[in-house]
């Protein structure tokens, strides 16, 4: 299976170990990413906020550049998902905007072209049989926190789950044996486009919804969401600081659990990049 690659720019900088952790995965799944050449950043919060056209017409470039490689495009980060669908489902259903946004980007629309996120190809293209056919190291006994944030899967015409009660994730995770968590929060917002103006408010946002994995029995978190990984790992100690709560849970990306379960090293999933160590864990489950 061959996709092109959008890794955007935190996968290339602070989330170096979800894009790495992600190739290592694909590799052991027989799933080619071949990265686009001349990506640009896809404007993440800011740009849809000021100025929802310009951000159609960034996510049309992107979608224009998957060129000759493949017209389904391969996306891991929850913002780039959201921003690149949404502007591929509106243009293809909506003729007006799809002609403003061609003629201010001077670029056709390709109605062939697909953005598709990496948990959708894992269940639905290569399927759980599969993946699960290539587990070497199962996730036994680990309790996982599947975090999907405000994003993965919302607005519903975007979403490639329920909407509302998303289990891809879960499904997935329980595909290589963990054994995931019923919880709260796992939809919650993080704060983490706020975590600057209005830290406060974040600190008390990753506190509920840290206490609510660890009240369900998590031992660790799995996310899809570069912004969302940072906040909830990096502010713990900010957490300890202002409400005195020493959490001390990991929080991952789901690729790095399911590169561990398939054979790779932690050297490959980059596990060892969190602020909260995963690997004291995941070595007291023989997971390292």
């Amino acid at each position: 299976m061959k996709y092109a690659y959008y890794p955007g720019c935190s996968l290339k900088g602070t989330a170096i170990d979800y894009h790495t952790s992600a190739l290592a995965l694909a590799g052991r799944l027989g799933i080619e990413l071949v990265e686009m050449e001349d990506w640009v950043c896809c404007g993440a919060s800011p740009i849809h906020q000021r100025n929802p056209m310009m951000a159609a017409g960034v996510a049309n470039l992107l979608l224009s550049l998957s060129g000759e490689i493949c017209p389904r495009i391969a996306v891991l980060c929850a913002a780039c998902y959201h921003n690149m669908k949404k502007a591929e489902v509106e243009m293809r259903h909506d003729k007006k905007k799809r002609n403003d946004v061609e003629r201010i980007s001077g670029i056709p629309f390709n109605p062939e072209v697909r953005t598709t996120h990496f948990l959708e190809i894992l269940e639905k293209d290569l399927g759980l049989d599969a993946l699960k056919g290539k587990v070497v190291r199962p996730l036994s006994e680990l309790k996982v926190a599947c975090y999907y944030g405000c994003l993965l899967s919302r607005p519903p015409e975007i979403a490639f789950d329920d909407p509302e009660q998303p289990t891809i994730m879960e499904r997935v995770l329980q595909t290589a044996g963990a054994e995931t968590v019923t919880w709260s929060h796992r939809m919650e917002c993080c704060g983490a486009s706020h975590a600057v103006p209005v830290t406060g408010a974040v600190l008390r946002l990753v506190n509920d919804i840290l206490l609510s994995a660890r009240d369900a029995g998590a031992e660790i978190i799995a996310c899809a969401c570069p912004l969302c990984q940072a906040n909830l790992d990096m502010r713990q100690a900010g957490v300890f600081k202002e409400f005195g709560m020493a959490h001390n849970i990991p929080v991952v990306y789901f690729t790095q659990l399911l590169g561990l379960a398939c054979g790779a090293s932690g050297r490959d999933v980059q596990i060892d990049k969190g602020m909260v160590s995963a690997e004291p864990l995941l070595q007291f489950k023989n997971l390292l």
